[in-house]
């Protein structure tokens, strides 16, 4: 399944914000925050308990576009300004 790739400018500097689900046996989507090439933080959700709630390709799916649009919307606000 493709994820998603987002450059984003604020305050001068550029984050590069890449989601991914890493699929079974792990069945959790990891979304990672770059600044100048470095490793900002991590976030994973786990995906299991949405397995019995219809098609995986659907629900994976779905899960990755929200936390991309998550995240990104949390750089254009500033809260990773810190690390």
């Amino acid at each position: 399944m493709p994820g998603f790739n987002t450059e984003i400018l604020h305050n001068e500097k550029t984050y590069h914000i890449q989601t991914q689900d890493k699929g079974p046996p792990y069945n959790y989507i990891e979304t990672i925050i770059y600044r100048s090439g470095r490793v900002l933080t991590t976030r994973r959700i786990s995906y299991n308990s949405y397995l019995t709630k219809g098609d995986r390709e659907t629900i994976v799916s779905r899960l990755v576009k929200e936390q991309h649009e998550r995240l990104c919307q949390q750089v254009k606000q500033g809260r990773f300004e810190h690390l």
